[in-house]
């Protein structure tokens, strides 16, 4: 039997159902709004160019989203690893990348610990002892990142 590739329709729709959990998922991540959203961009575009590799069932929704959230689990990967030389390139070229307005920024960055357990299924409590490690992660790193006091 022939393998089925996934089609624009069946990507629009993955898109529709998971790209919303998808910008959630890379903002905890990440900790910017507008780097998620062009990651869900990305995902999707590389998951259009890259269909033939597709295996599963496309008309299966839980297999193309396991496939779509794995090629997200690469770009951010990707993403991570090249974010300081892309920085640097564009500001040497004078470049400036589209931004999210305002209102985008505090609808995806501003959740409330009942939005936030409700978009990922989990009790309130779950979702206030994963913000508080990932807090206390982001502060690890941070003091990693700041230089040693001479003295």
């Amino acid at each position: 039997m022939a393998r089925r590739i996934p089609t624009d329709e069946q990507l629009a729709a993955a898109y529709r159902r998971d790209g919303r959990r998808l910008v959630v998922w890379l903002t905890r991540r990440t900790y910017d709004a507008q780097l998620a959203v062009d990651l869900v961009g990305e995902t999707y575009a590389r998951a259009l160019a890259e269909r033939r590799r597709f295996r599963g069932d496309p008309a299966d929704a839980e297999a193309l989203a396991a496939w779509t959230w794995g090629i997200a689990r690469n770009v951010l990967g990707d993403a991570l690893r090249r974010g300081h030389a892309e920085r640097r390139a564009l500001r040497r070229l004078g470049a400036e990348p589209p931004l999210l307005e305002a209102p985008e920024l505090r609808r995806i960055e501003e959740l409330s610990y009942p939005v936030v357990a409700a978009r990922l299924g989990i009790s309130e409590q779950a979702a206030r002892a994963r913000v508080s490690r990932a807090l206390r992660a982001l502060a690890g790193a941070l003091d990693d990142l700041r230089p040693e006091a001479v003295g």
